[in-house]
């Protein structure tokens, strides 16, 4: 069972900075969007500090964040990547079938990834992250390159706080609806 800080705090700035634009979202009724906490049995307490030193997590996680957008449902997990490839490992079965499903029942599903080497924020529709995974499935690619994303789905950010995925989303519906 894998440890709660097994991997550090990586994302967490990202992470940050997608929770102070979903409060500023709520602020400005865009938006109610929230992280879902991963729920974990801690092992081990520092009393002295009230530090949760070792934990284990109880349940496999679905996204980091759910919440709905003007009337439409939206799911996303939020990644970061140090270098021009994102390793498709770093998502599990098991979120790709909730993403899926979410999907199904017509909500948006998606990544914010953002690629620290290049400073770039990008939206990924849960329809091209299906291609990646289906690739890496059938003998591919186990990863995809920034160079693969659609450009039109970097985002912008501003003060190096908000996210700004709004626009993506509006922008991946009217695809969605060009396409049907």
């Amino acid at each position: 069972m894998p440890s709660w800080n097994s991997r550090g705090l990586r994302g967490s700035a990202l992470e940050e900075a997608i929770n102070i634009t979903n409060e500023k979202y709520r602020q400005e009724k865009l938006a109610l969007v929230q992280k879902i906490p991963t729920p974990i049995t801690p092992i081990e307490i520092d009393r002295k500090k009230h530090h949760i030193t070792l934990a284990y997590f109880e349940q496999k996680s679905t996204v980091d964040y759910i919440g709905n957008v003007q009337g439409i449902p939206v799911c996303f997990d939020a990644k970061e990547c140090a270098g021009e490839a994102f390793p498709l490992h770093n998502i599990h079965e098991h979120q790709m079938e909730y993403m899926r499903e979410f999907e199904q029942q017509q909500g948006i599903a998606f990544l914010i990834i953002y690629f620290s080497q290049a400073e770039e924020y990008y939206y990924v529709p849960f329809r091209d992250i299906s291609m990646f995974w289906e690739r890496s499935k059938a003998g591919g690619r186990k990863s995809f390159r920034r160079e693969e994303l659609d450009s039109s789905y970097k985002m912008q950010y501003t003060n190096q706080i908000y996210i700004h995925y709004l626009e993506m989303i509006s922008r991946d519906l009217n695809e969605r609806e060009e396409k049907s």
